[in-house]
């Protein structure tokens, strides 16, 4: 077949775009003696990102599902990736790695645009260069054992306590735990730690997270724990309160131009950013390139959950082999600080510097009981143990979880009508926007998809109409209208994810009501509110870093390129106190046992050293 039939058949299986034909034709342009593969390969290659991939892998190819073991070609167009490695390299559009090429092919048999080759290199030569900084920063090891212990004094939180010191004794870290493991709590601690580090100049820090609503989040956050530091009043007055985008951070000016960069670094000594799991790879790499020599970055995320939305899964890459044991000489220092408690060591390690040792595992749940169902069937998903968690699921033993068979809602129907009763039935007890955001906040419906008949819009109009009437139209105010802002606003102040809820004022106007940092909410005219959506159910994507005390998840069926572990882990854990899941047997085990694959050669550069 040739490369063009070949090319028609992957268009129609959907493993390609028009774009990415577009980008196939110009190599072939380009590059017209060229190899039969150059296409297909280039055509790949550029759709490896809308996947979230930096990279088109030949040794494990895309299908059209990220983490489907056999990728599903045509039976008539499945290309001889074995042999395409040789055949590339005759292009003289292919370059190896450091050659200046619109396509990059290194040594394991990657293909990347050259742009994100040169971004994941850069990337992972910054992060060596900290990762192997020796002497590491200098501490006082009294002081630091005093504020450990003076800074977690509880039994549980050995991870927090170890996090923090591993943080303190490294200038790069990595924090990764679940929701409600304590990130927030422990960063913050963390930052009096070094604050009584530096002693009479206290540190410059710089707060970031990727979004609005994660700053908003942090900041609120950050604000309350440092409240309750048992430290120095000067101390607490020299912890930061403001947190800022990493765009706003950066300084992006548009045009792909950026206030800083590796000439002009930004001004601090400790970097912390927020929700990394979202962090694409040519923002991590901006900011990498960014943070001085001499400063800390510390990365706080989970790694379980649901990656950026573009290219890249960096946090992943960074933390994802580490198991919470160390390099003896690593474990050693952190004993010397943590009062002679046992840090687990590898058996063996050999010599050079080690990711894993910078990276730090927060394990115990603080936002559900560790004992619910909700945290045993999150560990299982987490495993990638179908059987297990279909069990817990429906197994009629845990009180918080719940199963209905599904998702066939067709638009709402039923599903949206019941919703609607009860929410109709907690806004009639509401008497202020404090109560009416309460009402709303209590239920979120969660959905893999935002269009289609079981999609987030589907059911939003159909709620709209069962609560308001059947003329009402699904993007009109109304009392008791859940809404989600969908783009930033800094002059209004309220960003993408941001969430609130239509209620009157005193004097009976309706306003649109949404959280202060400082704590109670604010009420806004609803033409100032910016872009925005209902949110009687949102896109899992849309909920992450938010908790609601009961959660509606709606699971499309097997053939979704959304159905991944990562997603329904991440809508899982955004239940407080309950959980129901519309799904078929066969959705859940999709689920659980497909992980989100993305291609990336991140980990093994740096395990490369």
């Amino acid at each position: 077949m040739t490369a063009t039939g070949l090319l028609e058949r992957w268009r129609e299986a959907g493993l390609v775009g028009d774009g990415d034909l577009a980008f196939a034709a110009l190599m072939g342009r380009m590059d017209p003696d060229g190899p039969a593969a150059l296409a297909p390969a280039a055509a790949l290659a550029f759709a490896a990102r809308t996947r979230g991939g930096v990279c088109l892998d030949l040794r494990a190819p895309p299908g059209p599902r990220s983490g489907e073991e056999s990728p599903a070609f045509p039976p008539d167009a499945a290309p001889d990736f074995a042999a395409w490695p040789a055949a590339l390299r005759g292009s003289r559009l292919v370059g190896a790695p450091g050659d200046f090429r619109p396509l990059v092919l290194d040594e394991a048999g990657r293909l990347y645009l050259y742009r994100y080759w040169k971004m994941e290199r850069e990337l992972a030569d910054d992060l060596l260069r900290r990762i192997a900084a020796e002497p590491a920063p200098p501490v006082d090891a009294a002081r630091l054992r005093d504020g450990l212990a003076r800074l977690f004094p509880e039994a549980d939180e050995a991870d927090q306590r170890l996090a923090a010191a591993l943080a303190v004794l490294r200038p790069f870290a990595v924090i990764s735990g679940g929701p409600g493991t304590g990130k927030t709590t422990t960063v913050v601690r963390l930052l009096a730690l070094l604050v009584e580090q530096a002693g009479a100049a206290p540190p410059r820090f710089a707060l970031a997270a990727p979004t609005g609503k994660a700053v908003a989040r942090l900041q609120a956050s950050v604000a309350r724990a440092i409240e309750t530091l048992p430290v120095d009043p000067a101390v607490r007055a020299a912890l930061p309160h403001e947190a800022r985008t990493l765009h706003r951070l950066l300084g992006a000016r548009g045009g792909g131009r950026w206030r800083h960069d590796r000439e002009n670094p930004l001004p601090a000594d400790v970097v912390v950013v927020d929700e990394a799991s979202m962090v694409d790879l040519p923002l991590m790499a901006r900011l990498a390139a960014a943070v001085p020599a001499a400063a800390r970055l510390i990365l706080l995320g989970d790694r379980d959950q649901l990656a950026s939305v573009e290219a890249g899964r960096v946090l992943g890459d960074l933390s994802g082999t580490a198991e919470g044991r160390y390099a003896p000489a690593a474990a050693a220092r952190l004993e010397a600080v943590l009062e002679g408690a046992a840090v687990p060591r590898e058996a063996s390690a050999g010599p050079g510097a080690r990711i894993e040792d910078h990276v730090a595992l927060l394990t115990v749940p603080r936002r559900f009981d560790a004992g619910s169902g909700i945290a045993r069937l999150a560990s299982e998903i987490r495993r990638g143990d179908a059987e297990a968690s279909w069990a817990t699921l429906t197994g009629g033993t845990w009180a918080d979880l719940a199963w209905r068979p599904g998702p066939a809602l067709s638009g709402g129907g039923a599903f949206a009508r019941e919703l609607a009763d009860r929410l109709r039935a907690a806004l009639a007890a509401a008497a202020t926007p404090e109560a009416a955001f309460a009402a709303v906040s209590a239920l979120r419906v969660l959905c893999a998809h935002r269009a289609g008949p079981n999609g987030a819009a589907g059911i939003n109009e159909a709620a709209s109409r069962a609560l308001h009437g059947a003329g009402a139209e699904p993007r009109g105010w109304a009392p008791g209208r859940p809404v989600l802002v969908t783009r930033n606003d800094y002059a209004v102040g309220l960003y993408n994810g941001d969430m609130g809820v239509a209620w009157p004022d005193a004097d009976g106007e309706l306003r649109a009501w949404f959280p202060r940092a400082e704590g109670g909410l604010r009420g806004l005219h609803p033409s100032r509110v910016p872009v925005h959506e209902s949110a009687y159910a949102m896109t899992v994507h849309k909920s992450q870093g938010s908790e609601f005390e009961e959660v509606r998840i709606i699971l499309p069926e097997p053939g979704s390129p959304l159905l991944t572990r990562e997603l329904l882990y991440t809508a899982a854990t955004r239940a407080r106190r309950r959980l129901e899941v519309w799904c078929s047997p066969e959705a859940w085990a999709a689920a659980v046992r497909t992980r989100a694959a993305r291609a990336s050669g991140l980990r093994d550069r740096i395990a490369a050293g």
